[in-house]
């Protein structure tokens, strides 16, 4: 804002008024629009007023508002002309630095602002003349300070006395440095009004110089940024909130990740058991994350080469999602290993794992685990509330016949019966979790084989395990499931 000083300068020629009745229609018209967003969030259910995703959409709608209402009472006075309080020599509006400041000291709840009558970012002027010692502010800064007009306004003497204690050397330096050093004022301080309440006031000016270059007077704008400084603060902290969750969250993701990746096999690929010349199985297997990709199941996979010449194969999950059913997952892998490597039979196999989940009371638990023997081409499972192997010969597919079996951690003392199957040369076996069920598809229909069954020419022709993963990856990868699933596919080779 130019000083009195700039008199001999032409003053600047008002906008169009028609150019800015047309911002203020667009002003109006944005902010009724950031209004209606505000309003619906307003409308959500109890359960999700914690909600930081929440809370950081009313902050912006509230910064927004207030931002809006701002501009559009500015271009309300741009369109009246110059305020009656300031001279006709020069005026202007205080640069907005919203944003630049931390308000740390409580303000005005907005309810008991309204109770006052005072509108959102009010603008005031003052002037302090030196020569006459005469004091003149708007009725708008008197209002502000809580002040009527008949009181009139403070000298700079008075002044720091209705700031907040912790402010008052703030304006002490400031005004020092604007009638001493001729420096611009740009800051901002608290106020006490007599009633109690205390607003956060943004305040710019600049020294008036008389012809002998000596200090005539002070005029300074100031502006109430309370609400304004509340909505940044309450944006902060929601963006504090946020980033603080979305760390639990990566934090709780690595600690569900590791253990299942620790423990899942290592090859990728495929693997050919056993190690020799006439390998007996070809096998692949792939994970398929979730849609959302951020809950971490206790799915598995894997084979094993047992001392007895066999092949151990096994699919399995734990309900829930998080780094206590990873944990979960690689306890139980751990130990179904170990038992399958003491030669325990997959049906009493189940049973161990049975009494194990339910002594730990960790959660419910599938699994399916079957060895193959080689000499005799013969695959005998056993089941825990698993989706059957499917079957895929002669460029057709079908699901085994599952024997009895219970979830893991379902029933104390549960019998695990176990079958067998006789295998050829060529044949594939498919085992899966029942995380391939598309999103919305009904889980007892086992959509997913059915979707597999469906590839059974492509599976059949194809010439390696491999190519078999690729080929479900493919028909499945782009699908939105609501959990991860896992596919680990054998094919006899001799």
């Amino acid at each position: 804002m130019p000083s009195p000083r700039s008199a001999d300068h032409p003053a600047a020629q008002p906008p169009e008024r028609g150019r800015v009745d047309a911002l203020i229609s667009q002003t109006r018209r944005l902010r009724g629009g950031v209004d209606a967003v505000r309003r619906s969030t307003a409308t959500v259910g109890v359960d999700r007023l914690d909600d930081p995703r929440l809370r950081w959409r009313r902050a912006l709608c509230d910064l927004a508002v207030h931002q809006l209402d701002d501009l559009g009472r500015h271009l309300g006075q741009l369109r009246e002309g110059l305020p009656t309080e300031l001279t006709e020599d020069g005026s202007g509006a205080a640069p907005d630095r919203d944003g630049a400041s931390d308000l740390t000291a409580p303000t005005t709840e907005p309810g008991r602002l309204a109770e006052q009558g005072a509108p959102l970012g009010r603008v005031g002027s003052a002037e302090w003349n030196f020569l006459t010692d005469e004091v003149a502010w708007s009725e708008e800064l008197c209002r502000m300070f809580g002040r009527s007009p008949e009181e009139g306004g403070l000298t700079l003497d008075e002044l720091p006395g209705s700031l907040h204690p912790d402010d008052q050397p703030l304006l002490t330096d400031l005004v020092t440095g604007c009638l001493v050093d001729g420096k611009p004022i740009d800051g901002e301080f608290r106020i006490v009004r007599p009633d109690g309440l205390v607003r956060m006031v943004h305040m710019v000016g600049e020294p008036v110089l008389d012809a002998d270059d000596s200090t005539a007077s002070m005029w300074a704008v100031l502006r109430d940024v309370s609400e304004l400084r509340r909505s940044q603060r309450a944006l902060r902290e929601t963006r504090d909130s946020l980033q603080r969750q979305r760390h639990l969250v990566r934090t709780e993701h690595r600690l569900a990740v590791e253990p299942r990746e620790a423990v899942l096999p290592p090859w990728r690929g495929s693997l050919r058991f056993p190690h020799d010349d006439a390998p007996a199985l070809d096998l692949a297997a792939h994970y398929l994350p979730s849609a959302t990709g951020a809950l971490i199941s206790g799915d598995w996979y894997d084979a094993l080469h047992l001392p007895d010449g066999r092949t151990l194969l096994s699919v399995g999950d734990l309900t829930g999602h998080g780094a206590a059913e990873t944990t979960g997952m690689a306890m139980l892998l751990g130990a179904l290993r170990g038992m399958a490597m003491a030669g325990v039979e997959p049906g009493a196999l189940m049973g161990h794992l049975n009494r194990l989940l339910d002594s730990s009371q960790t959660a419910l638990g599938s699994a399916l685990c079957g060895a193959y023997e080689a000499t005799t081409r013969t695959f005998t499972w056993a089941q825990a509330g698993r989706p059957a192997p499917l079957l895929f010969r002669g460029g057709t597919g079908r699901a085994l016949r599952p024997p009895e079996g219970v979830l893991l951690s379902a029933a104390s003392g549960a019998v695990y019966a176990q079958t067998s199957e006789q295998l050829e040369p060529g044949d594939l076996l498919v085992l899966r979790t029942d995380g391939l069920t598309p999103r919305g598809a009904d889980r007892n229909a086992d959509a997913g084989a059915e979707r597999l069954l469906e590839l059974a020419p492509r599976l059949t022709a194809a010439r390696s395990a491999q190519e078999c993963v690729r080929a479900v990856a493919e028909a499945f990868g782009d699908e939105e499931r609501e959990d991860d699933a896992c596919v680990l596919i054998a094919r006899v080779t001799s």
